[in-house]
């Protein structure tokens, strides 16, 4: 997919820190703060994107808007080694599922889930505990964020239907 590794230097570092606060900021803009013109800016986004620095674009929601009002962490405790590509299997099952990664410590996986209500959350967290693998999962919902222009704080796939309908 990717044909050479990525040189990255300091007006790189510049262009992507630029384009991860706002990337609809234009690269005439990049390009006057960064001290290069809207065609050189041009070529380093685009050789950024072709060697998998950049990989992609997007919108960042408030969860709310789409029916997203209640927010949870799970820790997922396998029976012997669940090997991750298997628990990608299952968390892709899942659209209130966020995030999903293997972890160190005691858990096997951590979860960043979000649901209509409370009774949305318990539906899907019993939907997890149906895999036969899964031995428990201990939850931790979210009260706030204290660093509210976080990625975490903001959700980039739509709820799945009917949630955004919920009043």
């Amino acid at each position: 997919m990717h044909s050479r590794p990525a040189s990255f230097d300091e007006l790189d570092r510049k262009i992507v820190t630029a384009l991860m606060a706002n990337a609809r900021t234009s690269f005439a803009e990049i390009g006057a703060a960064v001290g290069l013109s809207s065609t050189a800016v041009k070529r380093r986004v685009d050789r950024l994107r072709e060697t998998g620095v950049i990989t992609g674009f997007t919108a960042t929601v408030r969860p709310s808007a789409l029916g997203w009002r209640t927010e949870a962490y799970v820790e997922v405790y396998c029976e012997g080694a669940a090997p991750p590509r298997r628990l990608a299997e299952v968390v892709r099952n899942h659209p209130e599922i966020a995030a999903a990664m293997t972890v160190t410590g005691g858990a096997d996986a951590l979860l960043h889930v979000r649901a209509r209500d409370v009774e949305h959350f318990e539906e899907v967290l019993e939907r997890i505990r149906q895999e036969p693998f899964i031995r428990k999962t201990i939850s931790v919902m979210v009260l706030s964020h204290l660093l509210p222009d976080s990625p975490e704080a903001g959700v980039s796939q739509p709820a799945p239907d009917g949630a955004a309908d919920v009043r």
